[in-house]
């Protein structure tokens, strides 16, 4: 388990717990922001009026709450336990989504998905118990995170140019590959806002550009999720945004913050393996969903309603 220098077995668990809590708030969040969403096709970048008719979606608003909530679980789970730890737990996002997308928007879930979701679980079972991430540090010198920003923003308009072609399944898949990039920096970037907060104070915090950083990512990632859920193709927009958001935690965690995996070496070289299965598992749910009829029109929406492409 996670652990400060000096903190209790207890604290960790509730940064593990937390963190579950996160992960399912925010499985509920996709489901009915994609409800919401399906009724209006899917949600042009040019035309900042499909947001404002998405906010007088009665689902996409409880979603939006269910959202906020899972960032408030997410924000005190990071203040509690480690980077590298926290993050790879949100990973079972796509595992509660499976149930939740059945239920609420009637995706199809199939033997295979149920198969990954499960791996999911064992994979990251061995990250949390074997890893036992310790040590670190709250924030790095500001050329660190100017090159990290630098590097993610590349990668982001790479997958939205890439996921303006295709299938939905492939937009989906690609914008919530983005997504998922700028929620691990959200959440990486709250590392020392949280840190200013506790030692300074509101004002210092609101002052720091790392502030302002976390909150512009937070926002982005927001809207271009939107994008993604609009396609109505929940499990591959769930999957990678799940799998991208821990991975550019564990960057940041290990490279900026050195937060490290626990002694002897097989301890993390049988972690890392667990962490990578539970990763691959979740990308496997995505092809998963390839010729389950989820490529076709979603369920919810005549077909003359969603368009095969609005950018």
């Amino acid at each position: 388990m996670l652990r400060y220098p000096g903190a209790s077995i207890s604290s960790a668990a509730v940064a593990d717990f937390l963190a579950l809590c996160a992960a399912s708030l925010f499985a509920l969040a996709a489901t009915l922001q994609q409800k919401g969403a399906l009724g209006m096709g899917e949600v042009p970048l040019r035309s900042p009026g499909s947001f404002v008719t998405l906010a007088k979606q009665k689902w996409w608003l409880a979603g939006t709450l269910a959202l906020l909530g899972g960032y408030v679980f997410q924000a005190v789970a990071l203040d509690h336990g480690r980077l590298a730890v926290v993050q790879p737990l949100l990973v079972t996002t796509i595992v509660f989504a499976l149930p939740l997308g059945h239920w609420l928007t009637r995706q199809i879930v199939n033997r295979a998905q149920i198969v990954a979701a499960g791996l999911v679980v064992l994979g990251l079972t061995l990250f949390i118990v074997v890893g036992d991430a310790a040590e670190g540090n709250a924030d790095a010198p500001g050329w660190e995170w100017a090159l990290v920003m630098v590097g993610l923003a590349i990668a982001c308009a790479a997958l939205i140019g890439l996921g303006g072609r295709g299938s939905l399944a492939r937009k989906a898949g690609y914008f919530g590959a983005s997504a998922g990039l700028l929620y691990g920096l959200s959440a990486s970037l709250w590392k020392p806002v949280g840190e200013t907060l506790s030692a300074d104070g509101a004002g210092a915090m609101l002052s720091s550009w790392e502030f302002w950083a976390f909150a512009t990512a937070g926002i982005l990632a927001f809207l271009v999720q939107q994008i993604s859920l609009a396609t109505g193709r929940l499990a591959p927009s769930v999957a990678m945004t799940s799998v991208l958001n821990p991975l550019v935690s564990i960057f940041v965690g290990v490279l900026l913050l050195e937060e490290r995996l626990a002694n002897p070496t097989w301890h993390k070289v049988v972690a890392s393996t667990g962490l990578g299965l539970a990763l691959l598992a979740a990308v496997s749910i995505t092809k998963a969903t390839e010729g389950t009829g989820e490529d076709a029109e979603p369920q919810d929406v005549a077909p003359s309603t969603v368009p095969t492409s609005a950018i």
